[in-house]
C-alpha cells in the first residue's frame, strides 16, 4: 500500500492520504462514483483498506470540503509547515494541478445547482 502514489504514509494505526487523491476523490464523489469504485480505480486494494474505512474518509472529506473547500482537504499537520518547497512546480505539474482544481470547482457548481433545484428556487441556467 505505501508504493501507492496517493499514499503519502502508513502505520499501524491509518493511511495518509495525498492531497491530490483527496481533491481527486471528491471530484469524483461529486459526479456520482462510489467511494468503493474510487479508491479500486486509484490502485488501492478495497479489501486491505476496508469499507468502514473508506466510507469513513468520504465522510471525513465531505464535511472538511463543505466547510472550507479544496483547501478542507490539504494535510495541514507538523512536516507541512506551509514554507516553499525546494523544488518549485514544473509546468506539466502547475497545469495538471489547476486542471484538477477547475475540474473540482466545475462539480462544486454544478451540485450546488442541483441543491438549488432541488430546493425549488427556480430554474438556473
Amino acid at each position: 500500500m505505501s508504493t501507492n502514489k496517493y499514499v503519502k504514509s502508513v502505520s499501524p494505526k491509518g493511511i495518509t492520504y495525498t492531497d491530490e487523491f483527496k481533491e481527486l476523490f471528491m471530484a469524483q464523489t461529486l459526479d456520482g462514483r462510489f467511494p468503493i469504485e474510487i479508491f479500486r480505480d486509484c490502485g488501492f486494494d478495497t479489501e486491505a483498506v476496508g469499507s468502514s474505512r473508506i466510507n469513513a474518509c468520504r465522510r471525513r472529506w465531505l464535511a472538511s470540503y463543505k466547510r472550507d473547500g479544496v483547501m478542507g482537504l490539504r494535510d495541514t499537520r507538523a512536516g507541512n509547515s506551509g514554507r516553499s518547497k525546494d523544488k518549485e512546480l514544473s509546468t506539466e505539474e502547475r497545469y495538471a494541478k489547476l486542471e484538477a482544481e477547475n475540474k473540482l470547482l466545475k462539480a462544486e457548481v454544478e451540485l450546488l445547482k442541483e441543491i438549488r433545484l432541488a430546493e425549488g428556487r427556480g430554474k438556473l441556467d
